[in-house]
């Protein structure tokens, strides 16, 4: 292991995986600045998910690279890295993952996916290395054993992205007209990249009026993807005829250190397994999170002020699960989580299990959240409380 008297002065943390599995690192990017405060700390990334590091205190800088860069795009990352640092740590266990530590520094620690004899070099070329378990396992559990083996210390917390409050409400005084800081809203979520994450239409318009009902602002959010933006506009279209004012469509039109000031001051938010939940839990929100075929002792969102080795999760509930600021609703049937992609094993297969989730238990699990919330979550601390839901 790696003590303090060999302090590494440079140091590289690979994370080139999706928006929110970066979002999931920063609890082992936040271990190690606490233990190396004078180092270097570089992070390397997809460059379509670097955002999610906006701000981020525990980084000197984010090293930006492609999904599939071409000959040139290798060559341009390669200057930035080659034995440029005294460490490198890569919290995934394919194969470029680890070709980048090998090229980027003499002492390396990782992700091994699994001991099939392929793997026998990236055990090789890691002075340190733990298995990856994919189904027992939370995520940010997993970076953290990386941790361990650099002999430092855990550290739990998500860091979400952020940028100075000026900033940011002076962009929200441009997109809506009312007060962050004085007037209750709710964030609705309402479409992941993948279909067999999707909920409802149905479902959503129903919610989407439950909350309006309850004199609240509801702000629908989305990527800048063409597709999400129609989604979410269709959606908001839905409400022409009701009171002027309260609903807004932000598809498109925050980065997402933004999102996390929206977050902040949010009443409540709900949403699939995307992205924008987990940043949803980083920042503190009362967070409905609805699970179809992933599993979320692995997947689901972090909840803000949990310190345990064990997830905050059983891997499947016919009642609400509450930890801290997050409340993880699952559709019913027997075979969830399938760990499919959905019905038909596909990123645009339909997931029965959220086809059939009717708007009632969402409305039902929505007003428990909230009602937890003005009786205080912090009596609920690390804990998982099942409650009864509605049929």
């Amino acid at each position: 292991m790696f003590k303090s008297k060999m302090s590494p002065n440079k140091v590289l943390l690979i994370a080139t995986q999706q928006i929110g599995d970066v979002l999931l690192s920063t609890p082992l990017l936040k271990s190690m600045r606490e233990a190396w405060p004078n180092a270097v700390i570089d992070v390397l990334v997809y460059r379509n998910t670097s955002g999610i590091l906006t701000g981020n205190p525990d980084c000197n800088s984010v090293i930006e690279t492609e999904n599939h860069p071409d000959l040139m795009g290798y060559f341009k990352l390669l200057t930035k890295i080659f034995r440029k640092y005294d460490l490198a740590v890569t919290t995934q266990g394919n194969d470029r993952a680890h070709q980048y530590a090998f090229l980027a520094a003499k002492k390396r620690i990782g992700m091994i996916p699994n001991l099939m004899r392929k793997h026998w070099w990236k055990k090789k070329i890691c002075q340190r290395w733990c298995l990856l378990d994919e189904e027992s396992t939370h995520t940010v559990e997993q970076n953290l054993r990386l941790a361990d083996l650099m002999g430092i210390n855990r550290r739990y917390e998500l860091e979400p992205p952020k940028l100075s409050s000026e900033h940011s409400f002076a962009r929200f005084n441009q997109l809506l007209n009312f007060n962050l800081l004085t007037t209750p809203y709710t964030i609705i979520h309402p479409l992941p990249m993948w279909q067999y994450k999707r909920w409802t239409d149905a479902g959503w318009l129903s919610l989407i009026e439950h909350v309006l009902n309850l004199g609240q602002h509801v702000i629908i959010t989305g990527g800048p993807a063409a597709n999400e933006q129609i989604y979410c506009q269709q959606l908001a279209n839905q409400f022409v005829d009701h009171p002027a004012g309260f609903l807004h469509n932000l598809a498109g039109k925050t980065s997402f250190a933004e999102m996390s000031e929206l977050l902040a001051h949010a009443t409540a938010y709900i949403g699939p397994d995307t992205a924008t939940t987990h940043l949803a839990a980083a920042c503190g929100t009362p967070t409905l999170a609805l699970f179809g075929p992933t599993n979320p002792v692995k997947w689901a969102p972090w909840p803000k002020g949990y310190h345990d080795k064990k997830s905050p999760w059983q891997r499947y509930s016919t009642q609400y699960q509450l930890t801290n600021n997050v409340m993880l609703l699952q559709g019913l049937g027997d075979c969830v989580p399938c760990h499919k992609a959905g019905c038909d094993d596909h990123n645009n297969s339909h997931s029965q299990c959220l086809d059939e989730l009717p708007a009632s238990r969402v409305i039902d699990a929505l007003n428990v959240l909230l009602d937890s919330k003005t009786k205080s979550l912090d009596k609920n601390l690390g804990k998982i409380i099942p409650i009864c839901a509605s049929s």
